[in-house]
């Protein structure tokens, strides 16, 4: 048992180092993705409130539907690391390719599902029948990128467990430009509107998908590792991702509760809320950076069975993550006001989103350390922890989101931009709600050495 978060203060320059040269490429990288989703918010929002609330709809969506499997880079990066610790870098990229084939099969029968499936799935929201008729379009286009995201999450992870952190940068950055190119180019240029937006963003990522898995092959012909399926191996890294995809459902469904409170609030709320919420993603993707650094060293260093290392590791990784969080909260405060006229020209949905940033910008310390806690339980392999606890999340939740749903009617009772604003804070002190009670699990659980198991496998 431990009185501190990890434990010891025993850091060295070199594991500032090490932090920093994993987490700077891994911050402009996860960046990336919210990034899109802000590219075709600012494009979108500007075709109209409608177009952007079904935008707000069909990302939900879309998201949830790519990152249930955030296990092909999360638990890849666990396994391929301890892998590499242990000095078996043949067997680490060995891994990693097991859990690409598996995306291109996840990937494809989702794709399918979703696709099929637009128009009941988009209706569960009960967004107005404009708004859904473009979230429907969106979300039918965009399933195509359904693989292409889940390559990417696989080819990344198995990179990040090789310690390379600057290959997906590079490969984020090529997405990044080219989905604005492409998005202003069909929205704007071809005047395809919403479903342009989609198209942009399939043709991004499945180029991102693409030059990812030209490096791994590249890795895999130097090591004379084989590219081709083995089926059992496979279902082997299906098994061993179980836990952390019922961690990844039950966060989603957090996520997706909380956007059908908004989107039962009427559009104004919705957009605002979509906005918002992408703001947020982007914070936690900087913030993530360093839970990716935590991912890649927790793993690396417990195959090389060093327990001390962890440790100091880990309280190194906690401060940075609580400050980082401190100075984008500042940051986020003082832009609250401006970043609003960048995604709509509507008032009523300025100010909602105005009113949600204070909030957002208040939790972001609490976020950073969740965050980096998150990543360094991932990158231990203490999946079934982190299932347990995520499910216990949800079912806390629950009753803090529905309060705000059942009080819907009294928030919004006059009708008022400023009614309307605080409506969307109301979501959002739900929401952060949920952050602490996660916080406290999880720090519950790193004051404990349960998490710490040494060697190639857990």
């Amino acid at each position: 048992m431990r009185d501190d978060t990890a434990g010891g203060r025993d850091e060295t320059p070199s594991q500032h180092r090490e932090v920093l040269r994993l987490a700077l490429p891994a911050f402009l990288a996860l960046v990336a993705e919210p990034l899109f989703l802000l590219t075709d918010s600012a494009i979108v929002g500007h075709l109209g409130t409608p177009q952007l609330a079904g935008l707000g709809v069909a990302s939900a969506m879309l998201l949830t539907a790519a990152n249930v499997f955030v296990f092909l880079a999360y638990g890849t990066t666990s396994v391929v690391a301890r892998q590499l610790g242990a000095g078996n870098r043949a067997g680490a990229i060995a891994a990693g390719i097991d859990g690409t084939w598996l995306a291109v099969g996840l990937g494809a029968v989702t794709a399918a599902v979703v696709a099929a499936a637009a128009g009941p799935i988009c209706r569960l929201f009960g967004a107005s029948p404009e708004a859904l008729g473009h979230a429907v379009t969106y979300l039918r286009i965009s399933a195509i990128s359904i693989p292409a995201m889940l390559v990417v999450l696989a080819t990344t992870g198995v990179l990040r467990g090789l310690q390379d952190t600057r290959t997906p940068l590079a490969a984020s950055v090529l997405g990044f430009t080219s989905n604005i190119a492409l998005n202003i180019l069909f929205v704007y240029g071809f005047g395809w509107g919403i479903a342009g937006s989609a198209l942009g963003t399939v043709l991004a990522q499945s180029g991102m998908a693409a030059a990812l898995v030209v490096v791994l092959m590249r890795e895999a012909g130097r090591h004379q590792v084989t590219l081709r399926a083995h089926p059992g191996r496979i279902l082997g890294a299906a098994r061993t991702g179980i836990p952390l995809l019922v961690r990844t459902l039950a966060l989603r469904a957090v996520l997706l509760v909380t956007t059908w409170v908004a989107a039962g609030l009427g559009d104004v709320p919705l957009a605002a809320y979509q906005v918002s919420a992408t703001i947020w993603s982007f914070l936690v993707f900087a913030l993530d950076a360093i839970a990716i650094a935590a991912q890649a060293i927790t793993g690396r260093t417990l195959g090389e069975g060093d327990v001390v290392r962890t440790r100091s590791a880990t309280t190194l990784m906690v401060r940075w993550g609580i400050i980082a969080g401190f100075a984008l909260g500042i940051i986020l405060l003082l832009l609250r006001t401006v970043l609003p006229h960048l995604f709509t020209s509507d008032p009523a949905v300025q100010a909602a989103i105005a009113a949600a940033l204070v909030i957002v910008a208040l939790s972001q310390p609490l976020s950073g350390y969740v965050f980096v806690i998150d990543g360094v339980l991932i990158g231990a392999g203490d999946g079934r922890w982190l299932a347990r606890a995520m499910l216990a999340n949800l079912v806390l939740y629950l009753p803090l989101i529905l309060g705000v749903h059942l009080m819907g009617d009294w928030l919004l009772e006059d009708g008022s931009a400023r009614a309307t604003g605080n409506a969307v804070m109301w979501l959002w002190l739900a929401f952060t709600g949920f952050m602490a009670i996660r916080g406290v699990l999880m720090w519950a659980r790193v004051r404990t050495d349960g998490w710490m198991v040494t060697g190639a496998t857990r």
